[in-house]
């Protein structure tokens, strides 16, 4: 059903009714038929966005420009060190500068408050492309993916996040709350160095939206109880973009017992899938994970190569999904 989400900024899922989630999932999909068919759907010609960005990245930035040139629109990309927000120039002036420019803002950097303070000033929608709290159009894209595999209706589907709790995951937990959708964090349980959880205002929030859409929510320590009945087996990096190397033996020491393996995923249903938001230290390809591979003897971190490279595995049609979820959102709230 059409929806009027015009004006409005993603800043988190909570802030989106399942109905409202539901219609941008359903634009998700029609915007990647277009694109497979060759259709074009320059429907927003003139407009022009901003991309702010103060940590770097390859598919949040790919996406939104792909996205947005899709839709007919132009693109400004400013990276950490070509705008004066924070520095010269307060979040406040620099909103309401921006928006006087544009006709929607972008952001992926450091806290919440951030996105929401440019929310306020600018005018103009504003999209969350990642905050250390919250990853929306992630989420979006995840589920697009799980409709992909299991049809339009998730009720009582389930999810289980291996790891510990950051910002893919807080806005997973939203997501499957408002849903349906059944979730299990598998992870530590203990103070031990290095470790999060999820804050209680949120887990309480989730668990009430949970009460209303019929979705279970849980914490566990065992891997055994976390991945029995799993359709979606998640996981993420163990130290993220930005954070300090010297987390990694703490992690390490913390989260192996929670690498995502093939044991693992043989012990969810046989037609469960494995996603990852990317990127991923799943070899020693990359210049940090063979650092961490000479510096720990670690090769594989929260997931083995293995089952990565699997067929059960549906990591880069995730990363292809954010393009599209992307496109819904600045195309429902910039029309």
């Amino acid at each position: 059903m059409p929806m009027n989400l015009s004006g409005k900024s993603l800043l988190t899922l909570l802030d989106f009714s399942a109905e409202e989630i539901g219609y941008l999932l359903d634009l998700a999909a029609s915007f990647k038929t277009m694109k497979y068919a060759g259709v074009p759907h320059r429907y927003l010609e003139g407009k022009n966005i901003v991309l702010l960005f103060e940590k770097t990245s390859t598919r949040t930035r790919c996406a939104f420009e792909v996205g947005a040139m899709d839709l007919g629109m132009g693109v400004t990309y400013l990276d950490p060190g070509s705008s004066q927000m924070g520095k010269k120039e307060s979040i406040e002036d620099t909103a309401r500068v921006l928006g006087r420019m544009y006709d929607g803002i972008e952001y992926r950097g450091f806290e919440q408050s951030v996105v929401e303070e440019l929310a306020a000033n600018a005018g103009v929608p504003v999209w969350n492309g990642l905050t250390a709290q919250f990853h929306p159009t992630q989420a979006l894209a995840d589920i697009l993916t799980m409709r992909e595999e299991f049809g339009q209706d998730l009720k009582g589907r389930k999810m289980a996040f291996f790891g510990q709790v950051g910002n893919t995951a807080s806005s997973l937990l939203v997501i499957c709350a408002k849903l349906g959708i059944d979730f299990v964090q598998v992870g530590p349980q203990s103070d031990a160095p290095g470790n999060r959880t999820y804050s209680p205002d949120l887990w309480r929030i989730c668990q009430q939206l949970a009460a209303e859409s019929g979705a279970t929510l849980s914490v566990t320590d065992s891997v055994d109880e976390g991945v029995q009945g799993v359709d979606a087996v998640y996981t993420d990096v163990w130290v993220g973009l930005g954070q300090s190397a010297d987390l990694w033996k703490d992690r390490i020491a913390l989260l192996e017992p929670y690498r995502v393996t093939e044991s693992v995923m043989a012990r969810a249903n046989a037609d469960a899938i494995f996603m990852h938001c990317l990127p991923s230290f799943h070899d020693t390809n990359t210049t940090i994970g063979a650092d961490i591979a000479k510096q720990f003897g670690v090769r594989e971190m929260e997931v083995e190569d293995a089952v990565f490279e699997s067929k059960r595995s549906r990591v880069f049609q995730e990363a292809e999904n954010r393009m599209h979820t992307i496109k819904a959102v600045m195309y429902a709230t910039l029309r």
